[in-house]
């Protein structure tokens, strides 16, 4: 009899488990409210507790799990008393968003930094956005910031999230490697002058050409919205607008490959100044 509660328990908190993971997966205004969110993969879990990230609980399939370093963390972690369920190849794959299911999830606590707690002097650069239309180019940002040695991202408003899973994949882990800022206009203003940041956004009407452009130390870039590019307060807040060149048809360029060259050009520019040096 005991054995059999025991084992309705634990089948009633596997169900409860995996309801939870569905809801952070899809419903963004839970995401907030919990202050969680879902990853999945070998890369994401590994990454998430080489940089010591708060893991809520950890899902396993010990049949799809095949990756020694991670069924490794997976019994590490186990042993320092964080939540771990081992659930059967059928209920990993009721959450798994993978063509091909790794075996490994884990529920994550979101990690939000200060504004005042973060330098635009750390890091080749930071990103400030507001509203990002494809969660994916948002996701591919972060992962091109990463790649540059980027500090992190500057999110103003509540608009964009960079928790949503459709962010995480196309990231491929570098979301645990970067900061993540909320804040608002009025204290990014004071932030830029306390630190004399030198902002520079991009729009097809900048002044200079992006790669002609002299990028100062501590620079902030300011990407628009994929449509509508650079709205006016967004244009107030910078001190030099940057353009892409085009000599074809197209009169705009996606977020994610216009961000990635501009960051790549700010490492371009560090790099040929350190050189010269």
């Amino acid at each position: 009899m005991i054995g059999a509660k025991g084992s309705d328990r634990t089948r009633l908190d596997v169900e409860v488990t995996l309801a939870e993971v569905k809801k952070l997966q899809i419903d963004r205004s839970h995401r907030d409210a919990r202050g969680l969110f879902y990853i999945e993969g070998v890369r994401n879990f590994i990454r998430a507790i080489e940089n010591n990230f708060n893991i809520s609980t950890i899902l396993f399939s010990e049949k799809l799990l095949t990756v020694p370093p991670a069924r490794k963390l997976v019994r590490r972690s186990r042993r320092q008393g964080i939540p771990t369920i081992n659930l059967t190849p059928e209920q990993f794959r009721s959450i798994s968003c993978c063509p091909r299911a790794s075996g490994i999830g884990a529920i994550v606590r979101q990690h939000w930094s200060k504004l005042h707690h973060v330098s635009p002097q750390v890091g080749l650069c930071w990103v400030a956005l507001e509203t990002v239309r494809s969660p994916g180019n948002l996701g591919t940002l972060i992962r091109t910031s990463d790649a540059v040695g980027g500090a992190g991202f500057i999110f103003l408003g509540t608009k964009a999230d960079p928790f949503d899973p459709n962010v995480i994949r196309p990231s491929m882990g570098a979301i645990f490697h970067q900061k993540i800022v909320r804040t608002n206009f009025s204290s990014l203003h004071h932030w830029v002058r306390r630190h004399s940041c030198s902002v520079v956004g991009a729009s097809p009407d900048g002044t200079a050409d992006f790669h002609k452009f002299n990028y100062p130390r501590s620079t902030l870039l300011f990407f628009g919205e994929e449509r509508q590019g650079l709205t006016r307060q967004q244009r107030d807040l910078c001190h030099d607008l940057v353009r892409i060149p085009m000599v074809g048809e197209a009169d705009s360029l996606n977020l994610a490959v216009a961000g990635s060259l501009l960051m790549y050009e700010v490492y371009r520019s560090g790099s040929f100044a350190r050189s010269r040096n």
